[in-house]
């Protein structure tokens, strides 16, 4: 096997690359996910996402302890809240317009139902 390759990219730069893939990685097992309508793959998916995550997290920490990553300056605790507060009255109200809409599919298929034809200007 030829390690030329290899040797040719300092080794910072090279887990910079594995650590930026991860990264990616972990989007994408999120997205998959999210999208899996199987319990068994979604579960899969959640595994996978878990682990690299994990991996990442090492990788992180090997390239902080060798001073090969700066470290973002620390966010204010005032704008960590904020964002906290946000994203919780993100997902309540997510949660309120699923319950709604669920709630509502009952209501609306015996409409739709007596009237198949019918141009309703609720449905695009």
């Amino acid at each position: 096997m030829n390690q030329s390759n290899s040797a040719s990219l300092p080794e910072q730069d090279l887990l910079n690359t594995i650590l930026c893939d991860l990264k990616r990685t972990v989007g994408e097992y999120t997205t998959a996910t999210t999208e899996s309508a199987c319990p068994t793959v979604r579960q899969m998916f959640t595994h996978l996402t878990n682990d690299t995550l994990r991996l990442q997290g090492e990788v992180f920490q090997l390239m902080q302890q060798q001073n090969q990553y700066v470290v973002p300056s620390k966010a204010l605790r005032e704008e960590l809240d904020k964002q906290i507060q946000q994203s919780q009255k993100t997902q309540q109200q997510s949660r309120q317009f699923v319950q709604q809409t669920l709630d509502g599919v009952g209501q609306f298929q015996p409409m739709a139902q007596q009237q198949p034809n019918s141009q309703n200007s609720n449905y695009m």
